[in-house]
């Protein structure tokens, strides 16, 4: 096997069957004769010119080896196995193939399960990562390192590909990262990640490769302007994939009895001071105005993924944003939600009641599928009997999600 790296005036080379190790470290060639170059080049069916010296047969060889890639090398990277526990699991190998080309419906591998969308490389470099952390929703940053190593962006300009958004002093701060609140990555330990923003074209082509070892393809730039988008990209599940259920963290009844005790204690406490219900009220409050603002958000976006005209399938992009109401409703166990189906007023008046009903139904069985309790969600279709505007059908052909008091 031939494994390379190469970034400007630094790289290696190892040939692992006839360990002949090539090393060109800033300008300085070390560690070769020019017949180990001579062997290398043999081996990946590179002729060299007899009266060139060392150094210059070093260069073309590297030069080749980044321009074929895949053609270079004489072993295929070991198959990537998805970690039952991504802490757990050994680091994954570099995949120096670059990406030939991009995933489209007629040649997408039958063991595929997301596809990314992006506007720009930088764009759906952003979108792999996001797509690895839906496929493994407990994993950490060190998961991340390790699944797309600094290695594969050698050019970027920063130590370390991926950060803690909230690091402060730091290069996080830097406008080099992806910042904003739809490109920040949630980790299973709850901390924000950013990913950094700048990706040549070779450093993109080593993610994409190596985001194949995970079943995640890309798809071409021009096909991410779609509805349901977020970040400057979009996911799509492929070959009826669903991802993973966040695991609900299991609590320890004593942890509970002693959380008891220190309230029972504190309730007593202050049984001899002027209660503050005011205070509590107006945080219990807040805490709703945040959840009820970020379903809104995401009624938005479900809209905007559509359903196909007179049918009530769920699209891939509509499931991607039931997948968030699931993990918030997941997390606020207190959440209540009627789901209502509205059509326009075109065609028939009992077609349109049953399919309103039909697509609120299937918006309820996704979010149940996906662990939120039966009795939290109820299904409504009111057919075209609550237009918005009565001039543009469009308006009204809406799915609304309104949170129970």
């Amino acid at each position: 096997m031939i494994k390379f790296t190469a970034s400007y005036q630094k790289w290696k080379i190892d040939i692992e069957d006839s360990g002949t190790v090539l090393v060109y470290d800033n300008g300085v060639l070390c560690d070769n004769t020019k017949k180990a170059v001579s062997e290398i080049a043999q081996k990946v069916g590179l002729e060299l010119q007899e009266n060139m010296n060392t150094r210059q047969m070093g260069r073309k060889l590297v030069d080749f080896l980044n321009d074929n890639g895949a053609s270079a090398s004489t072993a295929k990277p070991a198959a990537a196995t998805a970690p039952s526990e991504p802490a757990q699991k050994e680091e994954k190998k570099e995949r120096s193939t670059p990406a030939e080309s991009f995933e489209t419906d007629s040649t997408v591998a039958a063991n595929a399960k997301v596809r990314v969308y992006g506007k720009a490389q930088n764009r759906t470099a952003l979108g792999i990562a996001h797509a690895y952390m839906v496929m493994y929703p407990h994993a950490t940053i060190e998961d991340l390192r390790k699944a797309f190593p600094n290695s594969l962006n050698p050019d970027s300009g920063v130590k370390e590909n991926f950060v803690f958004a909230e690091d402060k002093g730091t290069t996080a701060d830097w406008n080099g990262y992806f910042k904003g609140e739809d490109e920040l990555m949630t980790m299973g330990d709850g901390k924000k990640v950013a990913i950094v923003s700048m990706w040549t074209k070779p450093s993109f082509e080593r993610m994409v490769a190596q985001a194949r070892a995970y079943d995640i393809v890309v798809a071409k730039f021009e096909a991410a302007d779609k509805g349901g988008k977020k970040g400057g990209f979009r996911l799509e599940y492929l070959n009826g994939y669903v991802p993973p259920v966040p695991k609900q963290k299991k609590s320890l009844w004593w942890v509970w009895v002693l959380l008891l005790l220190l309230v029972g204690g504190l309730a007593a406490f202050f049984a001899l001071r002027k209660p503050k219900v005011v205070e509590v009220e107006r945080v219990v409050q807040v805490e709703k105005v945040v959840y009820v603002d970020r379903i809104e958000e995401i009624e938005k976006k479900f809209n905007a993924a559509q359903f196909a005209q007179g049918k009530s399938e769920l699209s891939e992009e509509a499931k991607f944003v039931l997948h968030d109401l699931a993990k918030m409703m997941n997390k606020h166990k207190e959440i209540k939600l009627q789901i209502v189906g509205h059509t326009s007023s075109e065609g028939d008046a009992d077609f349109n009641q049953k399919l309103s009903e039909a697509r609120a139904q299937a918006a309820v069985d996704f979010l149940v599928s996906r662990g939120v309790e039966p009795s939290r969600l109820k299904a409504i279709g009111k057919g075209s009997s609550e237009p918005l505007d009565e001039n543009n059908p469009e308006v009204n052909r809406r799915t609304e999600f309104i949170v129970v008091e």
